[in-house]
């Protein structure tokens, strides 16, 4: 069962037992509307999914571009302030080049996250880590 609590605006996902009871103790507590009932056989995991899938191929990608988003840069501002071209910024993103670990602690310093956040896992090990 899909819900939506309105305010706090809030989107559940409930499966299993004592469903029913749950939503009813939701329900006196805030508004609610069930957006979707369906028996749990018809789920699929969102890993299964083309669109996770895809998120997954190019993770750190997508992780340095919304920590870029989220610090008001543009590509060429970033590319600017590393000292590097536009368009590495652009293939890092887009998933056409990985980068080291020491660009990864530039990029988080400049971007002020954690530098965790934006280092490769071995799994992308052996791919091409050119700066």
């Amino acid at each position: 069962m899909l819900a939506l609590v309105k305010k706090p605006r809030i989107e559940l996902s409930i499966h299993g037992k004592h469903v029913d009871e749950l939503l009813s103790w939701i329900k006196e507590k805030y508004e609610v509307e069930v957006l979707v009932e369906e028996p749990d056989d018809e789920m699929i995991l969102i890993e299964s999914t083309s669109f996770w899938k895809e998120m997954e191929r190019n993770r750190i990608g997508n992780l340095l571009s919304g920590a870029r988003l989220k610090a008001g840069l543009t590509q060429t501002e970033l590319a600017k302030r590393l000292g590097v071209r536009q368009n590495m910024i652009s293939d890092y993103e887009n998933g056409r080049r990985t980068y080291s670990d020491e660009m990864a602690g530039r990029l988080s310093k400049v971007l002020k996250v954690k530098e965790e956040r934006l280092k490769y896992g071995r799994k992308h090990q052996g791919t091409d880590n050119s700066e």
